[in-house]
């Protein structure tokens, strides 16, 4: 996040970093849920959720202790045995795939608020990507890191994301995925699909279930930085503190949460998707088109000084207005705009659009009046 002040200002990105923040924790909460959920599914519920919830909390804060050496070399091989687990599953249930019962066809209106719920998830990874990449060599060239994100994302997501929906097409017309996948528990389903394999599928499904802190312990990492921009004098605290106070605050309410308000959080984080989007494009923006794209326009020596910072009005003024465009874009269970009723939800998109309008003449004009780019 101290990138953003180069746009946002010193203390205007403290708005961001507190929605950051927001979205950490309901991500976190998300993933230790399903973990949960998946643990509880192998001891045919002996261990209950809330348990489950417990163990991927504690152990995603042991891994995120470790720092971003350690960080690396896990998330180098914690998709492994994800991927092992997929293709056995594909083995042992690919033949209830071959002909699913027939589904209602998806509108035009359902597939693009689906596609804004997934891009929701995927860019709030932005405000915390330059946590982990300023670690990383000044040589690299910028194309193979934006090539390797692009990929890294993509790849998993629509791979998984296709094969989640024709599983789930399909439980309804096989007993023992239907009876896994009762009350929307993702994990029984899971293991329902490795059931076939005994044993071996029950190691699978723990294996899986543990796989989720490579989505939870980065989050705990960067969760410390983004809570020291948005309150700078607790840069004192050692960072392992915040993510101590991160995980005290994700484990209640993931227990809460996996009983009562999964779906409440699912929208809340398709809400998060929409500043993230606004985020993204005063970013871009500022990068490609007020610097031109010139990294070393960035004054290094003035990140934490707020004199030589822009004041951050062209920022959140930006995002403001574009919020009259993007209220009536959403939809989500609480409120559907006048324009989603037609379209669908197209906040997502709207967000970034118009934020990008927006911040170019009002930058210009910041620019006119205080020249610290």
């Amino acid at each position: 996040m101290c990138q953003a002040r180069y746009s946002f200002g010193y203390y205007g990105v403290m708005i961001p970093s507190i929605l950051n923040l927001a979205g950490m924790t309901g991500f976190c909460i998300l993933n230790c849920i399903l973990g949960g959920q998946t643990l509880s599914s192998v001891s045919n519920g002996s261990l209950t959720w809330s348990v489950g919830i417990v163990v991927i909390a504690v152990v995603s804060l042991l891994v995120s202790f470790c720092g971003l050496r350690v960080l690396n070399w896990y998330e180098r091989l914690a998709w492994i045995p994800v991927l092992v687990v997929y293709i056995v599953a594909l083995g042992l249930g690919g033949k209830h795939l071959i002909n699913p019962p027939p589904a209602e066809p998806a509108s035009a209106a359902a597939i693009l608020s689906f596609a804004s719920t997934i891009a929701g998830f995927v860019i709030t990874y932005s405000p915390l990507s330059s946590d982990f990449t300023i670690y990383y060599s000044p040589d690299v060239p910028s194309w193979k890191l934006t090539l390797y994100s692009y990929l890294g994302f993509n790849i998993p997501i629509i791979t998984i994301q296709c094969l989640g929906a024709a599983v789930v097409v399909a439980a309804p017309s096989v007993t023992s995925w239907n009876e896994g996948y009762a009350n929307g528990n993702v994990g029984g389903l899971i293991e329902a699909m490795l059931q076939p394999a005994g044993g071996f599928g029950k190691f699978l499904t723990v294996l899986i279930a543990l796989s989720v802190a490579g989505n939870v312990a980065p989050t705990l990492y960067s969760f410390c930085l983004s809570f020291q921009v948005f309150m700078p004098f607790m840069v004192v605290v050692p960072r392992y503190m915040f993510s101590l106070v991160a995980t005290a605050i994700i484990i209640p309410l993931s227990i809460v949460g996996s009983h009562k308000f999964y779906d409440t959080l699912t929208n809340f984080l398709g809400l998060i998707g929409y500043w993230a989007s606004a985020y993204g494009a005063v970013i871009l923006v500022e990068h490609f088109i007020i610097r031109r794209g010139d990294f070393s326009s960035y004054k290094l020596q003035y990140w934490n000084d707020a004199r030589h910072l822009p004041t951050g009005a062209a920022a959140i003024g930006a995002s403001v207005l574009a919020c009259g465009l993007v209220v009536p874009s959403i939809d989500q269970v609480w409120f559907v705009g006048p324009f989603a009723k037609t379209t669908g939800d197209i906040g997502f998109e709207l967000a970034f659009a118009a934020t990008a309008l927006f911040y170019l003449p009002l930058r210009y004009i910041e620019l006119r009046f205080r020249k610290l780019v």
